[in-house]
């Protein structure tokens, strides 16, 4: 039986998120925008994840004008986004309001597919972000965060994906932000998610450890509809795998995507041009992935801060540190912000020479509860040594007021629409520098 397979394109997101730390300029997307709309994948992920803080820190591009004309560029195919969930784009937990508007803003502006996914897995976290992203009239794609521990099942991600759909979603995303999934668990993973779920399953994967490729095959073999890749120029390493590799492999089977490779390779090779300001990393396997599990953004981030610090032959001792303080912390995926939250502890354990002796004030807010139910209890000894008090048992977003009033009432001198406010609350500093220098300018 026949199964055209979809390709979610990542240039625009994910991709130079990975290899580029985030800096790609809109004015180097545009001149290939209007052949990739010409594609036809399945959607093109151009928005959310660190974009929108990158775009207000380092390229003074307003994210809402750069969401707007790709809308503009690429009329024919369905924009996408990445949001985590109750965080939106942020490092913390907001209120229901600034989630209900940032959502319906998102849309206005031009998103079509929202994946939401919460570090965590709790789906507590999801539950109003899928419900505005369907009272926004956009398709809601709940996403299952991958990973490996003594507590992590195929069972466990089912449950989750069904909570989801009986939320409202969708589609289903599997999430393997490190690149450790295995052709072997997502055959299985794939397969036991066809069965108790009746939505479309997409496949998200990291070419981190080299194995997204071959996990990608076998996943479409088990029933996967959709898969994320990338174009070359920002393909592989920490990004995702090649789209056009992809597209010849499925050619001529029962998958076969329907995708022009006359018309990639002419976006391949506008872009590469474009490409050649950016200083690439060196495109490499790393398999100590496999064992530690930190996402190759989480690495690239921890070296470059040890250098500044001239803390560089602290590098493995904090390698080690990382997996211990995930246990103690009941194993969280490594994903934004735990990943942050997990790396920063075991950072500072390592140079004070004591464990937990300094404490992070995200890590005490993360023992009380306040990004979510870990995936199994703290223990009470590591709890003590933490915080002094109960957690929370709670949703966290129940115990915060409403905030785009006072937030409009804040930055109402700057702010010239309702986005602008938006910015404000997930960036307060950031975005208010950059409406300074807007109004300068």
């Amino acid at each position: 039986m026949k199964h055209r397979v979809g390709i979610t394109e990542t240039l625009f997101r994910d991709a130079h998120q990975s290899l580029l730390a985030t800096r790609l300029k809109l004015a180097d997307m545009l001149p290939v925008a209007e052949l990739i709309d010409e594609v036809g994948f399945y959607s093109l992920e151009v928005w959310g994840g660190a974009t929108f803080d990158s775009c207000l820190r380092y390229l003074n591009e307003d994210p809402w004008e750069r969401l707007r004309i790709l809308r503009k560029k690429m009329p024919k195919t369905k924009l996408q986004m990445l949001l985590r969930g109750q965080n939106l784009l942020g490092y913390r937990q907001y209120p229901d309001d600034v989630v209900d508007a940032f959502i319906a803003k998102s849309v206005e502006n031009g998103i079509d597919i929202i994946r939401i996914f919460d570090a965590l897995n709790d789906t507590r976290n999801l539950e109003r972000a899928i419900r505005a992203t369907k009272k926004a009239g956009a398709i809601a794609e709940g996403a299952v965060v991958y990973t490996v521990s003594p507590v992590h099942d195929i069972p466990g991600y089912v449950r989750t994906a069904k909570e989801l759909v009986e939320m409202g979603a969708d589609t289903i995303c599997i999430k393997d932000m490190a690149g450790i999934l295995t052709p072997a668990v997502a055959f299985e993973l794939v397969s036991k998610l066809k069965q108790a779920v009746n939505v479309p399953i997409h496949v998200h994967s990291h070419y981190t450890s080299g194995l997204a490729a071959m996990t990608y095959w076998v996943a479409i073999q088990a029933g996967a509809d959709v898969v994320d890749t990338a174009l070359s120029p920002l393909a592989l390493g920490t990004s995702q795998p090649p789209t056009e590799s992809i597209v010849k492999a499925l050619e001529g089977t029962d998958y076969d995507t329907g995708l022009d490779l006359n018309l990639l390779a002419q976006i391949t090779h506008k872009m590469s041009s474009l490409l050649e300001n950016y200083k690439r990393p060196p495109v490499q396997v790393d398999t100590d992935v496999l064992v530690s599990q930190i996402p190759g953004g989480m690495l690239s981030n921890l070296r470059a801060q040890l250098e500044q610090q001239k803390l560089s032959h602290k590098f493995d001792q904090i390698l080690e540190e990382v997996p211990r303080v995930r246990q103690d912390l009941g194993y969280p995926p490594l994903v934004t912000p735990m990943s942050q939250i997990v790396g920063t502890q075991a950072v500072l354990n390592v140079i004070t020479g004591e464990r937990y002796k300094m404490k992070t004030k995200e890590i005490k807010d993360y023992v009380k509860g306040l990004y979510g139910r870990p995936p199994v209890p703290i223990s009470e000894e590591i709890r003590r040594m933490l915080i002094d008090e109960e957690p929370i048992t709670v949703r966290p977003a129940d115990l915060l007021s409403p905030g785009m009033e006072a937030a409009r009432a804040e930055i109402q001198d700057l702010a010239r629409s309702d986005e602008d406010v938006l910015s404000y609350v997930l960036f307060p500093e950031v975005a208010k520098r950059f409406f300074q220098q807007r109004q300068q300018a």
